[in-house]
């Protein structure tokens, strides 16, 4: 079974930067698609970063432009590097794979907390 740990959250000011680490376990990061997502107090939880197997990422509207999604197979871990944080990204951030996000299956995630 894919079991996924989320690692790297803090508290930043707006304008900083913090990289989320997710390490994978249970199977090749390098063959499953993983996705970020968060949220926020009150909120639905919803999607930020996506890196397919082969490579090719997306994000959401709300930061293109200041995150971005990697991976590193010799580590078995995706990473979210954000940039230029705002308040509005303070939220608790998850990633997953496609089939555990299907199952319910979730993380405990990585609070992001960014002061104005």
């Amino acid at each position: 079974q894919v079991q996924l740990v989320e690692s790297g959250g803090g508290l930043v000011q707006t304008g900083g930067s913090l990289r989320l680490s997710c390490a994978h376990t249970g199977s090749s990061v390098s063959a499953s698609d993983i996705i970020w997502y968060r949220q926020a107090p009150g909120n639905q939880r919803v999607w930020v970063a996506r890196i397919y197997a082969n490579d090719k990422t997306i994000y959401a509207a709300a930061v293109k432009g200041r995150f971005a999604i990697s991976r590193d197979n010799s580590q078995n871990t995706v990473y979210l590097q954000m940039s230029n944080l705002k308040p509005e990204d303070t939220a608790v951030y998850y990633c997953n794979t496609p089939v555990n996000v299907q199952t319910d299956n979730w993380g405990q995630g990585t609070q992001v907390t960014v002061s104005s």
